[in-house]
């Protein structure tokens, strides 16, 4: 499992000219779903989302974590992080999950982590042709991928 982090000032996700997530401060999360991957995965990646200390402190420094800013989140669901570029020009996501294993991994990542902040986390809509738009705070932009904890 990869995940894409990125603190934003605002982020929103659109599909068909219809909002259907809005946050100010917070994170932007890209997760992106392997076949191999586990519920131990999603705790790993989740305990990291929520404790990562990527927020500024009363002295600029970021020291404080999602959790204690009481940020928001947005999940959205992409493949294609899991792009081989080794072999021609057009990318192969043949590592990529299909469906049928993506979504019920997804759907489990997505309430993980709303268990482990205690309010709802916001998502696009999986498979679904989405326009996200953020405003990346920093930039701070963090790549994560839970087969490489060490």
């Amino acid at each position: 499992m990869k995940i894409v982090i990125q603190r934003v000032s605002e982020a929103s996700v659109v599909i068909n000219t219809k909002e259907v997530a809005a946050i100010q401060n917070g994170l932007l999360v890209l997760l992106g779903i392997e076949n191999e991957d586990t519920q131990d995965d999603i705790d790993w990646l989740c305990n990291k989302i929520i404790n990562l200390r990527v927020f500024p402190d009363e002295n600029a420094v970021m020291n404080k974590s999602l959790k204690a800013v009481d940020g928001d989140v947005i999940v959205v669901s992409q493949f294609t992080l899991h792009a081989s570029t080794k072999k021609g020009n057009r990318p192969s996501y043949i590592k990529a999950a299909k469906p049928d294993v993506a979504i019920p991994l997804y759907e489990a990542f997505v309430k993980t982590l709303q268990n482990g902040l205690e309010k709802p986390v916001q998502t696009g809509a999986f498979g679904a042709d989405m326009k996200v738009h953020l405003v990346n705070d920093g930039p701070v932009t963090l790549i994560i991928d839970s087969k490489h904890r060490v």
